[in-house]
């Protein structure tokens, strides 16, 4: 009960609407985890580069809009977040992540055992527990300088093995791999180097000896029902992002009278546009509307490129780059419904 109590509580605090993010406080004194880490790296780690995340997301978002965004918001369009909001969001939700799978075994404490469909997932995937150690630990030791490694539940409900530099993470639409992590391990050396020194493989077989199968598991059921990892696979849409970033950067030029961006890059909008229409759509959003609406933003894209080509008037080019993007956004409206 209270080990349910404490997921409920921690997935509330993560997923919430909030204008201040808090520390978590862990499970367990800072000297219980000893077995596999030192209390004095846990009580730095956690009080002090811990808070320092918390601190300074708060900072970042205060007085903006983002304030009121939940920190899954805040990740999920990290590559148009500012770097104090991308690294200090991803620290924050890593590293709480990191306290929760965690548990010393001790004769008070006993890590729960894996769930045996979780085990069959496993085996199917990886072969056995072992295997997917040893992945894991790869994946981990191969990270250049800092940053962590992933057993990610994927939107086609798959189990992989990936990483991540700095304080980046699977939900971030940075990521490689997109996904829900389940499990997370922390590569940066305030994670280990008062004991283990330059020794990463020391500490990342010690540090199975708290892991605790039993939060896993529960976490990877949740993630498979969890709506984000359906948001993760409408937002897995590369085509779309591309064909965004060129028309955001010749509509709002033009809406202040600048139109020399758009008139150098109206054949390349028209390229995107044609790219985004054969592209693999993601399937949540194969569905006839969208279909349409990609259509009509090609005729549309293909119309303004000749009007550029034949010099039309600024007035002109404000129609048509206007009826472009008003209907990208019924796209992007049609993608979130």
């Amino acid at each position: 009960m209270k080990l349910l109590f404490f997921l409920l509580f921690t997935v509330f605090s993560i997923g919430a609407y909030s204008q201040n993010f808090e520390l978590p406080k862990l499970r367990f004194d800072y000297d219980e985890y000893e077995q596999g880490i030192d209390a004095k790296t846990m009580e730095i780690h956690h009080s002090k580069h811990h808070q320092g995340y918390v601190n300074k997301l708060n900072k970042a978002v205060e007085g903006t809009s983002l304030a009121q965004k939940s920190l899954v918001d805040l990740m999920m369009y990290a590559s148009y977040r500012s770097k104090a909001v991308r690294n200090n969001a991803g620290g924050h939700y890593n590293h709480t992540l990191f306290w929760e799978i965690l548990t010393p075994k001790t004769k008070e404490h006993q890590p729960g055992e894996i769930e045996n469909a979780f085990l069959r997932k496993i085996n199917a995937q990886f072969g056995s527990i072992e295997s997917l150690r040893k992945e894991l630990n790869n994946a981990a030791a191969k990270r250049f300088g800092s940053g962590w490694a992933w057993l990610v539940v994927t939107p086609q409900k798959e189990l992989v093995v990936s990483s991540s530099p700095n304080q980046d993470n699977p939900i971030m639409d940075v990521s490689e791999v997109r996904g829900i992590p389940i499990l997370g391990i922390d590569v940066w050396e305030h994670a280990y180097y008062l004991r283990y020194q330059n020794k990463r493989g020391d500490y990342l077989s010690a540090i199975w000896s708290l892991l605790d199968w039993g939060v896993i598991s529960d976490k990877y059921n949740t993630a498979l029902n969890d709506p984000i990892l359906a948001q993760i696979e409408k937002e897995s849409w590369p085509e779309l992002m591309h064909f965004h970033k060129v028309m955001a950067q010749t509509f709002h030029p033009a809406e202040k009278k600048d139109f020399a961006p758009l008139r150098a890059r109206g054949s390349e909008m028209f390229a995107k546009a044609i790219l985004l229409k054969t592209s693999n759509i993601p399937k949540p959003l194969l569905k006839p509307e969208i279909t349409q609406a990609l259509n009509r933003l090609e005729k549309q894209c293909g119309v303004l490129n000749k009007a550029i080509r034949k010099n039309a008037r600024d007035s002109s080019l404000f129609k048509k780059i206007n009826s472009v993007h008003n209907t990208f956004h019924e796209i992007q409206g049609l993608c979130h419904d």
